[in-house]
């Protein structure tokens, strides 16, 4: 027996990669049909939604975690002393409007649950399903005009304290419902704060269990309530995924994995087209390939990495989407081809790939800084030769900016430098490059007549970013 939930309006809050704030608007813009606009404390971005198209909100490539807002507020007025801010945090808990935002929660938590239960896989500690279940879950409810959830047989005094969405006054529950365990995370930044996070979070998670008379728990919580603060931008909202969105590709994991929302970011980029052949000749856990075709699957991948390792990592990612995919009973099958080799001498054709992505070397984990002043301008010189001239484009991301910059220019006659994204990669200050291959042809430049001063050890992608598993 199924029930239609009420539908309400609300604000959806999303964290996305750093740099990649419009992209994500953009994605928002064109899937959903809503305009979504950029947070000032970088890395966020708001829309309104209605919430049948709650699971639509889950399917999004470019969002790392997703929460509804309860309240915002543009210019919140700090007191000067520590203890009459806290105090003031402290009775904001019972001023908020509440209502809406639960039944949200509410509403997300019973798709979990639904979705979970259909999926046959072992429940979370706390009772839900995994994020990933929800947006597979998502997959397969595109084609429904409403969201429903379970009846499960549930009164309405029953379901109150469940959800708090339809009674702010939880007394006023059944005593022998179980209370609900929550946590507060405070997000802080800027440097005019009295208080630290973590007594903004004791205050005003203090003054919400008071509230609602729920329980507080740090590890096993059914509602984490978020406090927001950058500057004088405070924003409450309440999560609704327990663990990125970023995770949903890989299985098999390289010692810096790079997310799979830059990776959708950085794809997005250089606007792939049918029928192009685009290659990661880095591609450590294969991230960007595996992102690539499952979103943009009218091109054609082709990754490759010298480390035996790194490609193996690859191929078993592949056939778990493979896997998991059968699983759905969806076509198994996904445009991407994985080979080994040494990437300053690529077994490809001249002229014969339409893009190259990939994370370049950092220098940090994997390589070292040395190293990559003979790898740079080695690798784009080989890039340039496989990529088409004139139309071809490669979109590269690195933390070593001072070594692309001058390989780059060692490079000049071959490749244009059209833009540049900055970004934030595992803490680190990194940029993605996006190139245009020029019309020159290889060996008639001044620029890449020099020799590689031999063949230099590469490793991948994902071997080489900041974002360990």
């Amino acid at each position: 027996m199924w029930k239609l939930l009420e539908i309400i309006s609300v604000t959806i809050g999303a964290t996305v990669p750093t740099g990649f704030e419009h992209t994500a608007a953009e994605e928002v813009k064109e899937k959903i049909g809503v305009d979504a606009r950029v947070s000032k404390d970088r890395g966020r971005i708001y829309f309104p939604i209605t919430t049948d198209k709650l699971f639509q909100v889950h399917l999004l490539r470019s969002v790392d975690n997703l929460f509804v807002v309860v309240e915002e507020y543009d210019h919140y007025q700090f007191k000067d002393s520590k203890e009459e801010t806290l105090a003031e945090l402290q009775q904001l808990a019972s001023k908020l409007p509440w209502t809406s935002a639960l039944q949200v929660w509410k509403q997300n938590r019973a798709l979990k649950k639904k979705k979970g239960h259909r999926r046959g896989g072992k429940a979370k500690p706390n009772g839900e399903a995994s994020d990933s279940a929800v947006a597979d879950a998502a997959e397969q409810e595109q084609e429904q005009p409403q969201a429903v959830a379970a009846d499960e047989g549930l009164t309405k005094t029953e379901s109150a304290p469940e959800s708090g969405a339809c009674e702010q006054d939880s007394e006023k529950a059944a005593p022998e419902a179980k209370p609900i365990k929550f946590r507060v995370t405070c997000n802080r930044a800027g440097d005019k704060h009295s208080f630290s996070s973590n007594e903004a979070a004791r205050d005003f998670g203090g003054a919400v269990q008071e509230f609602f008379q729920w329980k507080a728990d740090m590890t096993k919580f059914d509602i984490e309530v978020l406090l927001n603060i950058h500057n004088e931008e405070v924003v409450i909202g309440i999560a609704l995924t327990e663990e990125s969105l970023h995770r949903r590709n890989i299985s098999h994991f390289g010692p810096t994995t790079l997310r799979s929302t830059l990776c959708y970011g950085m794809l997005r980029l250089c606007k792939p087209q049918p029928s192009d052949i685009i290659l990661d000749p880095m591609c450590g856990t294969g991230a960007i390939p595996l992102e690539g075709a499952i979103e943009f699957n009218s091109s054609f991948y082709i990754a490759g990495d010298n480390n035996d390792m790194a490609v193996n990592r690859t191929v078993n990612n592949v056939c778990h989407i493979q896997k998991r995919r059968a699983d759905k009973g969806s076509t198994p099958g996904l445009p991407i081809d994985t080979v080994q080799w040494d990437l300053c001498k690529l077994p490809m054709r001249t002229s014969s790939v339409d893009i190259i992505i990939t994370d370049m070397p950092f220098g940090k984990r994997m390589g070292s800084r040395k190293k990559n002043w003979d790898l740079y301008p080695s690798c784009l010189r080989e890039m340039a030769r496989v990529c088409r001239p004139g139309s071809g484009k490669a979109v590269l991301l690195t933390q070593d900016k001072k070594c692309f910059s001058k390989a780059i220019s060692r490079m000049g006659g071959l490749w244009r430098k059209l833009h540049t994204v900055w970004v934030n990669v595992g803490g680190l200050h990194a940029g993605v490059y996006l190139l245009k291959r020029t019309g020159a042809a290889i060996g008639q430049t001044p620029e890449d007549v020099r020799e590689p001063r031999g063949t230099v050890n590469a490793q991948g992608d994902d071997l080489d970013n900041s974002e360990a598993s």
